[in-house]
């Protein structure tokens, strides 16, 4: 005899032998005490701070949803782990609990997915026994259970809470049926999939300054000292505004009394040490809170967000990520939207990808304890690479025939050059937009020791900054690329890098740390043996020399002129003849002057520089005002600035504008124009940090006062 019972049973089930005669019984399932409701939803503790703008939408959406005739649909909180998601939600549903009269019900993802792998079945079954049913009468499967749901929200007015949940399915499956009912999301995934479905997404951002103050006394327990205030704000800045960075910071305030805000914030400056400080020695810490998203990665996906935290960046693109992989673009894209939808990467207006400042601390974290020896260096040595040949390729769309060191042929060869074709981005825009971008990766690859790297992109990266006249940033790439060259042994490198090294010093009033490093690039020069380096380092020391000594500035310019018409160097023998007209101006000797840069302006208009024609244009007005010839000289000045403004050289179109303000005012002309004149001027030198910004801008201001430039 076998008497088995297997399968899915719901009630009572009864296992006997013999039955003779019928058998009847009746189950009823024990009714919900009256008037109770379920009412899930935790309880927020602590002081609620701000948020004024999300919880304002929330209760649009509040209002929106007695509207007769509207459809159920999801509202979606998105942050980061650890920005404070679940509390606002906890404490927005506690505070409209009144407009909910038949209940609250919350579902924890996060303990579902610990114990049952995120069933969203079970998720089902937990929003049921809210409402009444009891297990011996649980619905078996998801669409069953998803079924029984609506039918027992129809007609009410409820929330359900879903927190920390990471697939849109899971949200549709728990739709209320009406649209009295709302849905109310928490998740640090991308859930744009809902936006389809009508869902309303917030997105959290980080906390300002004053509120992050007002969170960090709160959880310190201590008031901010007045003059403490600034360390104050830069503890909310360090700590990215994370909401539960803050909660560290102000418990280990709190435990620690000695401790002070200035202290504090000093200790989280070094970037190595950060994520340490934001420890709490006691389990809490921001690590922990970033290691939950990072858990759920592919291992695919844990590796790419690891090497990325190592970029020396902010922001970055896809080509950019597919160099620090080491994979085609297709593949990185992928990658990037995988980290994306996981909260874990950011996209900007442009397109350009970005960790939170925490999330890229936590990302290299990972990186030195589960990546290889060596992979940093690996990752630099890719993307110093790829941006020397993108750089390069800028470098020769502006100017092919500029005086070059670096040999890179075999590079640009095996390389796409993005600025040629139709729809190719403009090189010197490209220049403008990666600007700090290529610094960063200049400063990253020389603390790896990339010299053979480092100078070469120095030389290209130059281009920007003689259309762009940033001086500091000039200077910086300059002396990285010189020390490099050096480093490298690379002569020529050096003598090239060092005598252009002389331009932005010359403008920081260095005058004899310009000396010196000409003096060295001469040397160098010499020792390399190429003759239009050679031309090229006299014609900078003639820079020097105008200042301090114009008879050797003339002499300077001349052996630079003889030393590129030795080497047949065209476009170098007419710059060399502006220069040497500028000095014989300067020095008086205005109708040679006239002669010398008549002659230069022909030569680098035939040779398509428009840019240094137009120098050479300015510098004819100038003399013509020397000369007496006034009206002349504005016309030809206006001309030159018009040009220099047409070829996007700000630097020199400020210094045109300058010499035109001062001729109109010296001549009693308009004031109105020379204010127009040098607020132009101002505005061109105040872009780049020039060290004479603040001069015209005073300038500027008293015309507008009815003054004179003094």
């Amino acid at each position: 005899m076998r008497n088995d019972l297997s399968g899915v049973v719901n009630g009572p089930a009864f296992q006997v032998g013999q039955i003779h005669g019928g058998v009847t019984f009746q189950v009823r399932e024990e009714p919900r005490a009256p008037g109770v409701r379920p009412d899930q939803v935790p309880s927020f503790s602590g002081r609620f701070r701000n948020r004024r703008t999300e919880t304002g939408r929330l209760n649009e959406l509040l209002d929106e949803r007695r509207d007769e005739g509207a459809s159920p649909r999801p509202v979606v909180l998105r942050a980061l782990p650890g920005m404070g998601k679940t509390a606002l939600a906890c404490h927005w549903a506690r505070s409209v609990g009144d407009a909910f009269p038949d209940g609250q019900i919350f579902v924890d993802f996060a303990r579902l997915r610990d114990g049952l792998g995120a069933d969203v079945s079970e998720a089902l079954a937990m929003c049921l026994r809210a409402l009444g049913v009891a297990d011996a009468y649980m619905p078996h499967t998801l669409a069953e259970r998803a079924n029984e749901l609506r039918s027992r929200t129809a007609g009410k007015r409820l929330l359900i809470l879903l927190d920390d949940v990471q697939q849109p399915a899971h949200v549709r499956a728990l739709l209320p049926r009406d649209a009295g009912s709302l849905l109310l999301v928490t998740s640090n995934q991308d859930m744009e999939e809902l936006a389809l479905d009508g869902a309303e997404l917030l997105a959290l951002e980080p906390l300002d300054a004053e509120v992050g103050v007002q969170l960090l006394s709160d959880f310190s327990g201590r008031p901010v000292p007045e003059g403490e205030r600034d360390a104050a704000v830069r503890l909310v800045e360090l700590g990215a505004g994370m909401p539960v960075a803050l909660r560290v910071l102000g418990a280990r305030l709190r435990r620690n009394r000695r401790l002070t805000w200035g202290a504090l914030a000093a200790e989280l400056e070094d970037e190595n040490q950060r994520l340490a400080g934001l420890s709490d020695g006691r389990g809490n810490s921001v690590s922990v809170v970033l290691a939950t998203a990072y858990r759920e990665l592919a291992p695919e996906q844990a590796h790419a967000y690891r090497v990325l935290g190592w970029l020396p960046t902010r922001t970055f693109d896809g080509g950019t990520a597919a160099a620090a992989l080491g994979t085609n673009a297709e593949e990185a894209l992928g990658l990037l939207d995988a980290l994306t939808r996981a909260g874990l990467l950011n996209v900007t207006e442009e397109g350009r990808y970005g960790f939170h400042d925490l999330v890229r601390l936590h990302a290299r974290e990972r990186a030195e304890a589960e990546e290889p020896e060596g992979a940093r260096r690996v990752l630099v040595e890719r993307v110093t690479t790829h941006f020397l040949a993108l750089t390069a390729f800028a470098d020769r769309a502006i100017r092919a025939d500029r005086l070059r060191i670096a040999r890179l042929t075999e590079l640009l060869d095996a390389s796409v050059d993005p600025f040629t074709g139709p729809s190719a981005p403009p090189p010197l825009a490209w220049l403008v937009a990666e600007r700090d971008t290529v610094l960063a990766v200049l400063r990253e690859a020389n603390r790896a020791g990339l010299h053979a790297w480092v100078w070469p992109l120095a030389e290209a990266f130059t281009a920007l900054f003689l259309h762009r006249r940033d001086v500091r940033a000039w200077r910086e790439t300059l002396l990285l690329g010189a020390d490099s060259a050096a480093e490298a042994g690379e002569v020529a490198a050096e003598a090239r890098l060092r005598s252009l090294l002389s331009r932005p010093l010359l403008d920081l009033d260095e005058d004899e740390r310009a000396r010196t490093e000409l003096e060295r690039a001469e040397r160098c020069a010499e020792l390399s043996g190429h003759t239009v380096l050679r031309a090229s380092v006299a014609e900078f020391f003639g820079r020097y020399w105008d200042r301090h000594e114009p008879p050797r500035a003339i002499d300077a310019y001349r052996r630079s002129l003889t030393l590129n018409e030795e080497a047949g160097e065209e476009r170098g023998a007419a710059i060399a003849a502006f220069f040497l007209g500028c000095a014989q101006d300067a020095a008086g000797e205005h109708l040679a002057a006239q002669a010398t840069l008549e002659r230069a302006h022909a030569e680098l208009l035939a040779l398509d520089d428009l840019r240094m024609a137009a120098r050479a244009e300015a510098a004819i007005g100038a003399v013509h005002g020397h000369l007496g010839d006034d009206a002349l000289a504005v016309a030809v000045l206006r001309r030159a600035a018009d040009a220099l403004r047409a070829a996007e050289a700000g630097h020199y179109e400020a210094e045109t504008l300058v010499r035109l303000a001062r001729l109109v005012e010296r001549t009693g002309g308009d004031q109105a124009t020379v204010r127009e004149y040098v607020a132009r001027a101002a505005g061109l030198w105040e872009e780049t940090g020039h060290p004479e910004a603040g001069r015209l801008a005073r300038w500027r201001d008293r015309l507008d006062g009815g003054g004179v430039n003094g």
